[in-house]
């Protein structure tokens, strides 16, 4: 029974948003117990001697290493989602991605509004922009039924967009100085993967180690490694080899949901929660009012809260107004809003976005990162919760003209 009940967790979806919730609750309460000191000593463990190239701390390693596997598995789910999901119709993709770019828009104008006067601060402007899939999502199906489907499916479009905003702003605006030589290795590397897709090459293996190839390039050419996961997931066939790329629900012999199946779990139960192991410890002690108050901390916590919500619900009141997109189906304002203020669960995403922008500055940057991401998130998860628990027991309001729900009556499908 206990190992059934087991299997049953690991296989719900919103289990990797609790594993991860944990991890970073361990995180902190061991950087703020005696063993503290042993956990900072952990993260800058080298692997070597110094001796070869590739010698770096382990806080390094994981996040340029274990979070690569976690980008090919964004890759994978966006291409997916581009070729034959909710984003492969551009009118349904349109109230998502102008949902999305208002929920980067607004968090990271609010940022900088409070950072402006603070040149290194404001390196962190895009920190607020990201939505944690896993810890947003994962409270939605915990919910159960008190949200309606079309909602999960819009939230999960607006992350995955989310998250394609963010590859690129880490592509364009984190990027060091570049090593031309290394840069040209990993284009060649790149160029490897396209032809292997053109000659529809059907097996992972090849891909495989050609990425790995590339990630190597890519760590050493200025251009942080984890965009080398992106490229390698773009590369992998959507098709199954048997007369072109099937429907997003019946895409299971292709080689894209064949990786993107086995790493799942890899990725919900052991990238991300070691990540967010790694990354959420913060030591409390001396954290003051003041210390909240600062420009990072509050323009984190600010964009995230209110940032988030009012980009989001904003930019979707536009496309209703004016260009006749439709709410989604069966969800009433409220619930909505209250999807809205999830979106500003950044986590996962905004510590790596956090990290990419405060490398190599003054300490209290770090942990100011973490205050506001935390506490934001915090803040977001369980407005978000109350917004949606209340919503449930109103009235909702019934299905736009323009949707309608599929056969198994569950989750929304486009006009026939």
């Amino acid at each position: 029974m206990i190992v059934s009940s087991i299997r049953r967790f690991i296989a719900s979806e919103s289990a990797g948003g609790i594993v991860l919730a944990l991890a970073a609750l361990v995180a902190l309460i061991v950087s703020n117990s005696p063993l503290g000191p042993g956990y900072r000593a952990l993260l800058g463990w080298r692997l070597g001697d110094g001796s070869f190239a590739l010698d770096l701390p382990l806080l390094l390693w994981v996040n340029d290493l274990w979070m690569a596997v976690f980008f090919v598995v964004v890759g994978l789910e966006i291409k997916r989602e581009l070729l034959a999901g909710e984003l492969a119709s551009p009118r349904r993709a349109l109230l998502p991605a102008a949902a999305a770019l208002g929920g980067m828009i607004v968090p990271g104008l609010i940022y900088a509004a409070i950072n402006h006067a603070d040149r290194i601060a404001l390196r962190g402007w895009a920190i607020p922009t990201a939505t944690d899939i896993a810890f947003a999502l994962g409270i939605l199906m915990l919910l159960g039924s008190r949200v309606p489907a079309s909602l999960k499916v819009f939230l999960t479009a607006v992350a995955i967009i989310d998250d394609l905003g963010a590859i690129v702003i880490i592509a364009l605006v984190y990027t060091r100085e570049l090593a031309p030589p290394m840069l040209a290795g990993a284009a060649v590397a790149a160029l490897a993967l396209l032809a292997l897709n053109r000659c529809r090459v059907r097996r992972l293996a090849p891909y495989l180690l050609v990425g790995a190839v590339l990630w190597g390039f890519v760590l050493g050419s200025g251009v942080h490694a984890t965009v080398a996961g992106v490229v390698l997931a773009m590369a992998i066939p959507l098709a199954d080899g048997r007369g072109g790329s099937p429907p997003a629900d019946a895409c299971g012999g292709s080689p894209l949901h064949t990786l993107a199946r086995a790493l799942q779990p890899w990725v919900a139960f052991g990238v991300l929660p070691v990540f967010a192991f790694v990354n959420a410890g913060v030591e409390l002690r001396g954290v003051t009012p003041a210390v909240l108050a600062q420009g990072v901390p509050l323009g984190i916590a600010l964009g995230l809260i209110a940032g988030k919500v009012t980009g989001v619900c904003g930019a979707t009141w536009l496309m209703v107004r004016f260009a006749g997109a439709s709410l989604p189906a069966h969800a009433s304002r409220r619930q909505f809003v209250g999807v809205g203020v999830l979106c500003g669960i950044g986590f996962t995403m905004s510590l790596f976005i956090g990290g990419l922008a405060f490398d190599g500055q003054d300490a209290r940057y770090g942990v100011e990162l973490r205050l506001g991401v935390l506490g934001g998130s915090l803040v977001s998860a369980l407005l978000g919760c109350a917004i949606l628990w209340r919503a449930a027991k109103g009235h909702a309001l019934g299905a736009p003209k323009g949707y309608a729900r599929n056969s198994s009556g569950s989750i929304p499908t486009a006009p026939k």
